[in-house]
């Protein structure tokens, strides 16, 4: 499926650091240690599946860039308790955030994952008009970026994960999303 924010496969990461790999053990950090990461994440990810591909299409979204930030932000649910993440300020699969948004749905509902869509859109958007004449790709990855830390951080393309959780926010989705892309997603 197209999505009009960009292509997922042609944008440059460096993956995870050795901070977020180390959440599952890993030996590895990088574009490895997000594809390792992803992998652990595919079951729980696949009974999503469906649903991540409905909005995903509502939205104009690629459901792989849907599947990356479930797997970061929630390991596609292990992470949660009763739906919360990030001391109870974190709702969802999609961790919308208590604090800045009035949340919607239940935490693995379709509304959910439309919400948390939304608010993804509305930050590329931003980046967009911040930087319009970065490339698409770059632009895409600036609102994954901004997803986790806000659209102020988002500075140059170089250092947009500077400031972001483990400094590999956009770095670390964009990876996984890449090895959803080629499960299917």
């Amino acid at each position: 499926m197209a999505c009009v924010f960009g292509d997922i496969t042609k944008i440059d990461t460096t993956g995870a650091s050795e901070r977020t790999a180390r959440q599952d053990k890993l030996t590895v950090k990088g574009v490895e240690a997000s594809y390792k990461l992803a992998e652990t994440d595919l079951k729980r990810m696949n009974q999503y599946k469906p649903m991540i591909t409905k909005v995903a299409r509502a939205k104009q979204m690629d459901p792989a860039v849907i599947a990356g930030i479930f797997s970061r932000e929630s390991r596609a649910g292990a992470a949660l308790n009763n739906g919360w993440g990030d001391h109870g300020n974190g709702f969802g699969l999609m961790q919308v955030d208590k604090r800045h948004h009035t949340l919607r749905g239940a935490w693995n509902s379709e509304e959910h994952v439309t919400q948390g869509t939304e608010i993804l859109i509305d930050f590329i958007k931003q980046i967009q008009k911040n930087f319009p004449s970065w490339s698409r790709e770059h632009q895409l990855k600036g609102g994954i970026s901004a997803y986790n830390a806000g659209v102020g951080n988002v500075r140059t393309y170089e250092r947009m994960d500077v400031g972001t959780t483990g400094d590999d926010y956009a770095n670390d989705v964009v990876a996984r999303a890449q090895w959803y892309k080629r499960q299917g997603y």
